[in-house]
């Protein structure tokens, strides 16, 4: 009877604890669920109140995402790392962005700034090449760095110059196509600079030249063809699109089906993912879906955009720029302003007006977001250093957050320094403002003076002509009073005569 008692008891104990042990392991899970929840909050919470302090502070939204990165990434406050979910949500809304941006584009307004765009992208990588050629003689860097960090800096971000344009009023203007032309170029440029830049590696998966070549002119002929086909008059209609009409929830995850394989199959022949995406935007800008298209597919980009713009800032490496600001503050400062002067005098040497090449130049004078991709194939094939990788990883991402920044404060500054001004003469009276009120001041003195001695001159001479008339009378009054003594003289002897 006890060993009975004994047992049920022993089993009771063991049950209650395994439903304690189950209870407190759901518990956990449902702590680690409502945990995760709560970060997703807190990213959200502090993404819209830093996008908010910035619009309060007259800034586009973007610099607060990218400052909420900072402060939720590994040297903030620790709440999200760059995982390989946040790096895929991110490329998929630069994807977005681009296809949005090829539906909104007109192909007859892209084609006449095609040619020019092409122009100013060679001209960049030229001119980037010669610049970093002449720091890396300096700093005794070896030939495939210089080419490499050449690549790196010469390519712009393609999402924050769009963003930037679009804030500012600018995207579907004459500024906003030849921007977007130069950016599609280097998107083909982006294919010969990874395949270069794999080369440098020791492991002989190098391409040949030919390869090369035949991407290059392939990306390019395909755009060429397909511009061609699309500014024929009408609307093209898709395969698929009579059975989505009246239907938003299939329209938008068709676009976006549509949007992703044609990237797919582009980064299946070798050329840029984005590249892909825009050729996609381009077919549908003319077909009979664009409206329905543009219109659904924009809250879907509008949330990655901002995830990649928050992965830009979970890059930035807090604690490396702290120890080295010195280095990462010059580079920085160099880069932007040596592209945005590069950049306006490209736009300008094409035929563009300076109220063009300024939004234009300013827009693309970050670096852009696939150079992260040539700094990490740079060191995996040991192009790069890891101290080089560092600081270049750094000056990318600071440029990207103070890109919106510098687009705002130097057209404030033109805006200010300009307004009013239609001629040289004027630029040079406001340049020239102080020295020309002191001269003012100088001239009213002189004019003063030459006032006095006019009304002296003046006065002194209308005394002496009014003396001279009193003279004159005098004298004629002396004259007839003269003549009229002896008549009187002669009148009374004549009358005195004839009383004698």
């Amino acid at each position: 009877m006890e060993d009975a008692i004994q047992s049920t008891l022993e089993g009771t104990v063991g049950n209650t604890v395994d439903a304690i042990g189950d209870t407190a392991e759901a518990i956990g899970q449902a702590a680690e669920h409502l945990t995760d929840l709560g970060n997703i909050a807190a990213v959200a919470s502090i993404a819209v109140i830093m996008g908010l302090i910035f619009v309060r502070l007259r800034q586009p939204p973007i610099v607060g995402y990218i400052a909420a990165g900072i402060l939720l990434g590994p040297t903030g406050l620790g709440i999200v790392d760059q995982s390989e979910s946040i790096t895929i949500l991110a490329e998929l809304g630069v994807l977005l962005l681009l296809f949005l941006i090829g539906m909104e584009i007109s192909i007859r307004a892209f084609v006449l700034v095609l040619a020019p765009a092409v122009l100013i992208a060679a001209g960049q990588l030229l001119a980037g090449f010669a610049v970093v050629s002449l720091f890396g003689w300096w700093l005794a860097w070896d030939w495939p760095q210089i080419v490499l960090l050449a690549f790196i800096v010469a390519l712009s971000s393609t999402a924050v110059a769009i963003k930037v344009l679009d804030d500012i009023g600018e995207l579907r203007t004459e500024t906003g196509r030849i921007t977007i032309g130069v950016l599609v170029a280097q998107d083909i440029a982006i294919v010969p600079m990874l395949i270069i830049a794999e080369s440098f590696g020791s492991s002989g998966n190098s391409q040949p030249l030919w390869y090369t070549v035949a991407l290059i002119t392939g990306a390019v002929g395909v755009l060429g063809a397909l511009i061609w086909y699309l500014n024929k008059p009408g609307k093209i209609t898709l395969p698929f699109s009579r059975y989505l009409t009246g239907k938003p929830d299939l329209i938008t995850l068709a676009m976006l089906a549509f949007c992703f394989a044609v990237a797919a199959v582009s980064s299946l022949f070798g050329l840029s993912a984005v590249y892909g995406a825009f050729i996609a935007g381009l077919i549908v800008a003319n077909s009979t879906l664009r409206s329905e298209a543009i219109q659904l597919t924009f809250p879907v980009q509008s949330i990655l955009v901002f995830i990649f713009f928050l992965s830009i800032g979970l890059l930035i490496d807090l604690d490396y720029i702290i120890e080295n600001w010195v280095t990462v503050l010059v580079f920085v400062l160099a880069t932007v302003a040596a592209k945005t002067i590069l950049n306006i005098l490209l736009v300008r040497r094409s035929g563009f007006s300076w109220d063009v090449a300024l939004p234009s130049g300013l827009a693309m004078a970050q670096i852009g977001e696939f150079s992260f991709i040539l700094a990490s194939v740079g060191l995996g094939n040991r192009a790069l250093d890891l101290d080089a990788y560092r600081l270049a990883l750094s000056v990318i991402a600071v440029t990207l957050m103070i890109s919106p920044l510098w687009m705002l404060a130097i057209r404030r500054f033109h805006a200010e320094t300009t307004e009013h001004i239609s001629t040289m003469r004027e630029a040079l009276s406001l340049a020239y403002a102080s020295e020309l009120q002191q001269l003012q001041a100088a001239g009213v003195a002189v004019s003063t003076a030459r006032f006095r001695s006019r009304v002296y001159y003046r006065a002194a001479r209308m005394a002496a002509s009014r003396r001279r008339q009193r003279r004159k009378a005098e004298l004629a009054a002396k004259r007839e009073a003269a003549k009229a003594g002896p008549a009187e003289e002669s009148a009374s002897e004549s009358l005195e005569k004839p009383a004698e």
